[in-house]
């Protein structure tokens, strides 16, 4: 509805010789309800009684009519009706007639005018062609913004035009400005003609481009819809389906001025570009033929992310874990992180000897921790860049992971002290399956980190690959669409846009704690890497290349012309950071030892001595006493709150529990529970994750009550186990393995004292995270000297289900080990077993019993390192009558198996036995069984071997020299080119140095 204060205010400066109208609009509430509509068309010199002193009174006349009409003089009331039915200009006002003897007053026979209703709908038209208008802006402006620094291709895939935007961006010639203006006017798309762009239109509450004004002239509209959607940023958001996140950024992209810089600013952004350019330039002149994946044609994404820390700090983060892969990741290191310079390039040198233990990994792959003062905000700020492998984004749910621990492990329960950056490429970003994955975790309550700010380098194109040949959606960021994250893209050649976009981001994250995506649109200046050459497959794109002046250059321009900086000012940032890098490179002469744990991404202080040495080389027993056991025993079999109604069938699960406890024993279930129990208590946070975890795949833990008959309402009784216990986190997942995996890889990253455990539904389903355990878990220490106790549940077996349900491809996992199958290890070293483990890669163990599964989780913990450990866990001896173990194979004093011998009358008679055989996991109790229906109990010994890697040597050779006159054999249930056997084979035969084949 027209507000008669708004049509004043526009009017009093207006003169008698103007003719510009004035419209106004309400959005009904109802569509296409138009009887509230009021509009004021006649300027004020066309009514003799309107001047620009009279509006207060008019005002407050207008307002009483509304109220009631009666309440106002019949004059007052034919002129208002008259108005608002579109009278024209100096007809809405009616003086009084003269009056005869007995006739009526003049007023009471004037009657309002008729013959303007035409008038009323054309006027709404307009207003609702203006907001379609608005709105299109809005919506598609982005597709004709100004983004490809380059000017050769087009940001979106797509050189058209969308049909409802009248666009005068370098897109359109001046002649196809007027013709889509012509098409779209009159008679066309909005109906409105060419005359209509001085008229003015009252703006929507979904638009802030009025700034203080709430109207303005068509022409005006258009303009600054162009100002707002059509230059250097496009702005992607109105798949938002929150409108206070829409009118969130509708203000800070629309408000007139809203993107200014003081010259402070200006001249920081400055020096930025400086440190980030020259670095390049250094290091080119140094290692021309060196590969260092450098940021040319990019560079202004280290004052990006200066500006994002700058502004995060400012709102509170003092945490910043980041990801990256390899491109410009030096500079980030050196700009952004603040890594010494000499650190890095002593990397160049070819001649370094490697101090630490491992193979070390390419320089472009390194992670860095340093805590240092933010001197924008002179606040303490912590930086991390996770090491990462070649595979492009598989870092992405690790650093995700990471920032969820520390988050938790400071309380920070809504993301307001640690934040996330994750860094891409374009191709990437499009390309990679687990950029979904991870963007599926963003907003899940046990995985959310409230808010990353995703930052794509988009140099528009893939290693040689053109974009329109790598992906079918028009941007490369389209995928953060699926959780309503906001888009900004930038054209990176302005550097004053970049860093206004990226404050916004960091703004957004800040008060809405969810992901929001910078799109830096560049180009790449070099090949893949500085030996390859672009031109073989992009020639006319690398012909503009070398023409295009670099963003430096540029921007130091444009300064000098704004008197910002004098060119003299301009040399000397120049010279100053060039002497610093000269310097540096100095001193990195200097360094003959490489150590790669200079270059750790997650510290753990105190846990290993200064040197980064365990503080000892044993192992506490793994034992408890009988009342903790008997405690956690009954709060297992228990529901520890109060008027809480169970599902009938998990009450008898609970009651068999009990029974167990009472007779001193436990299975499968209650032996994780009794483990994770105790472990809480010592003050150590268990987190258990995967799907379908929280009940079990085979409906045996049910770590998580539901109510019966209230819906959402939960108990966890692990956390009901002691007064001051340390948290327990059992979280169902995401169907996702690779991004999961890898998110709880992350999170055991950051503290060496808690245990971590991610469970695949069926063993076999692993394989879809292949790309985490191959290039962090498997290697991580070796690669960066990283250690790290995740722990992986595989259920395994080859009982029932099909193919797809019952291997956990224990030959991958073995054929990974890093030991020499060959080799005997000096089985006289003092603490052989503890020595073994600390020089394996990872431990793989396919337990037996109950108890052994309980001592190996405990061990993981009570080691004085930290090493991943791979369990093969069963499924039918989750309720095997014969797998059990009893509380006297768990007391003080008691220790995880690593091999469990023969005890039966084999063991007795070892003169008599014919033959050892030797397995693992549960095919023992298949063998157990056959061998009492054929009563060969006496001649045939079975040995368990329950822990495969590191092989256990100085067990078997015992086991071996037992029974002298047995022959050897291995058996197993999977085929002879699965499990263990190409595994274990050749190293039963080191251990017996060849003496005697194994069948």
């Amino acid at each position: 509805m027209f507000h008669l204060r708004t049509c004043a205010a526009k009017l009093r400066p207006l003169t008698a010789s103007q003719t510009v109208k004035t419209f106004s609009q309400n959005r009904p509430a109802a569509a296409r309800t138009f009887g509230q509509i009021r509009s004021y068309t006649a300027p004020v010199a066309a009514e003799p009684f309107l001047s620009g002193t009279s509006s207060n009174y008019v005002e407050e006349m207008y307002y009483a009519w509304l109220e009631n009409p009666k309440s106002v003089h019949k004059s007052w009331d034919i002129f208002f009706r008259n108005t608002n039915a579109g009278a024209p200009p100096g007809t809405a006002y009616q003086s009084p007639l003269p009056l005869s003897p007995g006739s009526l007053s003049a007023l009471a026979r004037a009657q309002p005018l008729v013959g303007a209703q035409p008038n009323v709908d054309k006027l709404v038209e307009d207003h609702l062609a203006v907001q379609s208008l608005i709105r299109a802006y809005q919506i598609r402006g982005h597709h004709v913004a100004q983004l490809d620094p380059l000017g050769i291709l087009d940001a979106d895939l797509d050189s058209s035009v969308p049909a409802d935007i009248i666009s005068s961006t370098d897109k359109l010639d001046l002649a196809v400005f007027k013709e889509r203006l012509r098409m779209l006017t009159v008679g066309g798309f909005y109906g409105l003609d060419e005359s209509d762009l001085d008229k003015v239109f009252h703006l929507p509450t979904t638009t802030f481009i009025g700034g203080q004004e709430s109207a303005l002239p068509l022409r005006e509209i258009i303009r600054r819809l162009e100002m707002a959607y059509c230059q250097h940023i496009g702005v992607e958001f109105m798949f938002i389906n929150d409108l206070e996140q829409c009118q969130w950024i509708r203000q800070k992209f629309e408000t007139p001025g809203i993107m200014q810089f003081t010259n402070e600013e200006k001249r920081t952004l400055l020096a930025r570009l400086v440190r980030s350019t020259r670095f390049e330039e250094f290091l080119q002149r140094k290692w021309s033929s060196e590969k260092r994946f450098g940021l040319e044609g990019c560079e202004v994404l280290i004052p990006a992310l200066k500006t994002i820390i700058d502004k995060s700090s400012e709102n509170g983060v003092d945490y910043v874990i980041m990801g990256m892969p390899h491109r410009g990741r030096l500079n980030v290191l050196a700009n952004v992180i603040r890594k010494e310079l000499e650190q890095i390039f002593c990397q160049f040198d070819s001649k370094l000897e490697a101090a630490d233990e491992g193979s070390g990994d390419v320089k472009y792959h390194l992670g860095m921790y340093h805590r240092r003062i933010n001197r924008v905000t002179d606040r303490n700020i912590t930086l991390s860049l996770v090491a990462n492998p070649s595979h492009l984004e598989a870092a992405d749910p690790v650093v995700m992971g990471k920032t969820k621990a520390e988050q938790f492990y400071c309380g920070d329960t809504e993301g307001k002290k640690v934040m996330s950056i994750l860094l891409h490429g374009d191709a990437a970003f499009a390309g990679q399956g687990i950029v979904y994955e991870t963007f599926h975790l963003s907003d899940l309550p046990s995985y959310t980190t409230h808010g990353t700010v995703h930052v794509v380098v988009n140099n528009q194109i893939g290693f040689t690959t053109d974009p329109r040949m790598a992906r079918s959606s028009p941007y490369p960021t389209d995928v953060a669409r699926v959780v309503n994250a906001p888009i900004f893209h930038v054209n990176s050649d302005d550097p004053e846009a970049v860093m206004y976009v990226c404050k916004v981001a960091a703004e957004w994250r800040s008060t809405f704690h969810k992901d929001v995506v910078v799109d830096l649109v560049c180009y790449r200046r070099n090949g893949h890497n500085e030996m390859d050459e672009p031109m073989f497959t992009q020639p006319l794109m690398y012909k503009q290349i070398r023409k295009q002046k670099p963003v430096l250059q540029k921007y130091a321009e444009l300064l000098v012309s704004q008197g910002v900086v004098n060119q003299p000012e301009y040399e000397e940032e120049i010279s100053k950071y060039d002497k610093i890098c000269e310097e540096a490179f100095a001193r990195s002469k200097d360094e003959k030892i490489l150590h790669i744990k200079h270059w750790l991404d997650s510290p753990w202080p105190g846990f290993f001595t200064l040197d980064g040495q365990p503080r000892s080389m044993s192992c506490p027993s793994t034992g408890l006493t009988e009342d903790i056991l008997a405690h956690i025993g009954n709060v297992a079999s228990s529901v520890p709150v109060e008027n809480f109604t169970i599902h009938g069938g998990l009450s008898r699960i609970l009651k068999t529990r009990g029974e167990l406890v009472k007779n001193r024993t436990v299975d499968w279930a209650l032996a994780e529970y009794m483990a994770f129990g105790s472990l809480l208590k010592e003050g150590i946070h268990i987190r258990l994750s995967g799907q379908d975890v929280e009940r079990g795949t085979f409906s045996h833990r049910h770590h998580v009550l539901h109510d019966q008959n209230v819906d959402k309402r939960t108990c966890i009784p692990m956390n009901h186990l002691w007064p001051n216990q340390a948290p327990y986190t059992v979280c169902n997942s995401s169907l996702s393995e690779y991004g999961v995996l890898g998110f709880e890889l992350g999170f055991a990253m950051a503290s060496p004292n808690a245990l971590v455990l991610w469970e695949a539904q069926f063993g076999d389903f692993h394989n879809t995270a292949q790309c985490i355990i191959d290039q962090f878990i498997c290697p991580g220490q070796a690669k960066w000297v990283r250690q790290n106790g995740i722990v992986l549940l595989l259920p395994h077996g080859m009982e029932g289900m099909g193919p797809e349900h019952s291997s956990a491809r224990p030959e991958r996992f073995l054929q990974m080990c890093n030991d020499d199958p060959d080799v005997l290890p000096n089985l006289e070293e003092a603490n052989f077993d503890i020595n073994q483990l600390y020089d394996c890669n990872w431990v793989v163990v396919n337990c037996s019993t109950p108890g052994n599964f309980f001592h190996v989780l405990r061990r993981q913990i009570l080691l004085p390192f930290r090493k991943p450990l791979i369990i093969f866990t069963p499924k039918s001896l989750l309720r095997h009558p014969e797998a059990r173990t009893s509380f006297d194979e768990m007391l003080p004093g008691t220790h995880f198996q690593r091999v469990i011998p023969e005890d039966g009358p084999a063991a007795h008679n070892p003169e008599n036995v014919k033959r050892l055989l030797f397995c693992t996991g549960k095919v023992y109790y298949d063998l157990t069984r056959e061998r009492k229906a054929r009563s060969m109990v006496e001649q045939v010994a079975i040995t368990r071997i329950e822990q495969l890697s590191p092989f256990p040597f100085d067990l078997l050779l015992q086991e071996v020299q037992k029974y002298p006159g047995a022959e050897l054999a291995w058996c197993q249930e999977e085929h002879k080119n699965q499990g263990y056997y190409d595994y274990v084979k050749p190293r039963l035969r080191t251990t017996i140095s060849r003496a005697k084949p194994v069948w």
